[in-house]
C-alpha cells in the first residue's frame, strides 16, 4: 500500500488495506469487522461503501485492526474527521491538521501545495500579474490589485509560488510562469476551490461599486428552467469556460488580470410533482 499520508479518503485507505490482505489470505469483511470490534459482520464494508461512518471508538478499533500506530494513527484520526465533516470549515480544519502532522514528521501530503494555492485569491492573481511587471517590488504589485492588499501578502504569495514552482524567479523581482498545471485530488481540491469561489464572488460584488462600468461587465438573467435545460446550460457554460482557458493560454501581450465567474444557482425550491 501507499504511505497513509498519500491518502485523503479514509474509506479508500481502508478498502486498499482490505484488498491487499485479501490477495494474500482468506481475509473477509467479517474478519475485518471482528478485528475492529464491530458485532455487525459487514459494518466495515458499509463504511467503505460510504453508507456509514466511524465513531471515535470505531476509529480506534479500525486503527487497531489495521495495526496503525504512532504518527500514522494521528493522521488516520484527522483523515476520518476530514472525510466525515459536515461543513467546509471543519473539513478545512481537519485537512490542515493532516498537513501539520505530516510536516512535523517530514512526510509528504499529496495535493497540499495545490490546496494552498487555492486558499487565497492573491496566489492566482500574482501568478498572472508578477510576470508582466518585471522589477516591481511587492508594494507596487500590491497597489495594482482590486482591492489593494499588503506588501507582506504579496511577498508571501511570491515566495510560495516560487517554492512550489508555479512561478520561476529569473532576476531581481522578475518572474516568469512555469508550465505547471494546478491539479488535485477529488477530496481536497474542491474544498479549496469553494473557498476561492467565495472570495472571488465577494470581489465581484465589491467591483459593482468600486470599478467603473466601462472597466467591468456584470450581467445576469432570472429564468425558469427544467432539469434538462439546466444540464444543457451547464454543458454550454463548461464549453465556454474551456474556450476561455484556451484563449488565455495563447494570450502573450496582456496588461491586466481579470476574473471570470460563471455562476448558475437556484432561487427557488423545485415544484413538487
Amino acid at each position: 500500500m501507499k504511505p497513509i499520508t498519500e491518502y485523503q479518503d479514509y474509506r479508500k485507505y481502508m478498502r486498499d488495506f482490505y484488498e491487499e490482505r485479501k490477495r494474500s489470505s482468506l481475509f473477509s469483511w467479517r474478519e475485518f469487522s471482528r478485528l475492529a470490534g464491530f458485532t455487525s459482520p459487514n459494518y466495515i464494508q458499509l463504511v467503505c461503501d460510504g453508507k456509514s461512518g466511524l465513531s471515535k471508538n470505531g476509529v480506534e478499533g479500525v486503527a487497531n485492526a489495521m495495526s496503525i500506530e504512532g504518527v500514522d494513527r494521528d493522521f488516520f484520526r484527522a483523515m476520518v474527521l476530514f472525510g466525515d465533516a459536515k461543513s467546509d470549515a471543519k473539513k478545512t480544519q481537519a485537512f490542515k491538521e493532516m498537513q501539520r502532522i505530516a510536516k512535523e514528521n517530514h512526510l509528504r501530503v499529496v495535493d497540499s501545495e495545490a490546496f494552498k494555492y487555492f486558499e487565497t485569491w492573491v496566489n492566482p492573481v500574482m501568478r498572472e500579474l508578477a510576470p508582466i511587471m518585471p522589477g516591481a517590488k511587492p508594494l507596487e504589485l500590491a497597489h495594482q490589485c482590486y482591492p489593494v492588499v499588503s506588501a507582506a501578502e504579496v511577498r508571501y504569495a511570491l515566495d510560495f509560488l516560487c517554492r512550489t514552482d508555479f512561478l520561476k524567479k529569473v532576476d531581481e523581482d522578475t518572474y516568469k510562469q512555469t508550465e505547471k498545471i494546478v491539479t488535485g485530488s477529488s477530496e481536497a481540491i474542491p474544498l479549496a476551490l469553494r473557498s476561492m469561489n467565495r472570495q472571488m464572488s465577494k470581489l465581484a460584488v465589491d467591483a459593482i461599486d468600486e470599478i467603473p462600468p466601462e472597466k467591468r461587465h456584470v450581467a445576469g438573467v432570472t429564468l425558469g428552467m427544467s432539469d434538462a435545460t439546466y444540464k444543457w446550460l451547464v454543458q454550454k457554460l463548461e464549453v465556454l469556460r474551456q474556450q476561455v482557458v484556451a484563449m488565455a493560454a495563447k494570450e502573450k501581450d496582456y496588461d491586466k488580470v481579470y476574473r471570470l465567474n460563471l455562476q448558475l444557482f437556484p432561487l427557488t425550491k423545485g415544484k413538487e410533482k
